[in-house]
């Protein structure tokens, strides 16, 4: 079997808040429909969101599963932490110790969607 393409699809309620700020961390555009929006990267389709007005977000780490979760390896923790923020992602889970040569810590994007920023 081959695989031509592979995209990751995460469901929200609003696709524009979803698709909106990963197209801004990922420094791309959104190519929107009325229930499906992709994300492209340098024309490439990254991600996609499908309409789902009844999508309950994980609760991850304490309750609900976190069902799909993308790591994003980054070179300057606290610059990317800043970005996140100011693109509306909630810090779920941080480090230990931020200062540390490796780690990570959780975040989750508008739609409630946990994702990890990793260094090291």
């Amino acid at each position: 079997m081959m695989i031509a393409k592979q995209v990751v699809v995460f469901d929200a309620a609003d696709l524009t808040a979803e698709s909106t700020f990963w197209a801004q961390l990922l420094g791309g555009t959104v190519d929107a429909d009325d229930d499906w929006h992709d994300v492209n990267v340098d024309g490439e389709p990254r991600l996609s969101i499908q309409l789902a007005p009844d999508h309950v977000p994980p609760e991850w780490p304490d309750g609900r599963p976190q069902q799909v979760h993308l790591d994003l390896f980054v070179d300057d923790i606290g610059t990317a932490h800043d970005e996140v923020l100011s693109l509306g992602a909630r810090l779920l889970k941080p480090a230990a110790d931020i200062s540390s040569a490796e780690g990570y810590q959780v975040y989750a994007d508008p739609a409630g969607h946990p994702f990890c920023l990793c260094w090291g």
